[in-house]
């Protein structure tokens, strides 16, 4: 009997995993179609037009490097106080 609750409840996690990455992977899909008019971006030396959502992607991936780049420098301070 416990074997079976048990296979139930590992049975109703996948299940609920399932449903909230389709949801997520949902979201992701919403959000880049409703995204893809073109915008005009300004670098430093250069203007072009992209649609928004790869700015926003380019935002994301810059703001992780950094944060990756910068933990080490952050924890190290936080250890010599």
């Amino acid at each position: 009997m416990t074997d079976e609750r048990s296979r139930r409840t590992v049975q109703a996690a996948q299940w609920s995993r399932f449903a909230v990455v389709a949801a997520v992977g949902l979201y992701a899909l919403l959000f880049i179609v409703l995204n893809t008019h073109r915008v005009k971006v300004s670098f430093v030396f250069v203007s072009t037009r992209v649609s928004l959502i790869w700015v926003i992607l380019l935002s994301l991936a810059v703001g992780v490097t950094l944060g990756v780049l910068l933990a080490p420098l952050h924890r190290r301070r936080q250890r010599s106080r």
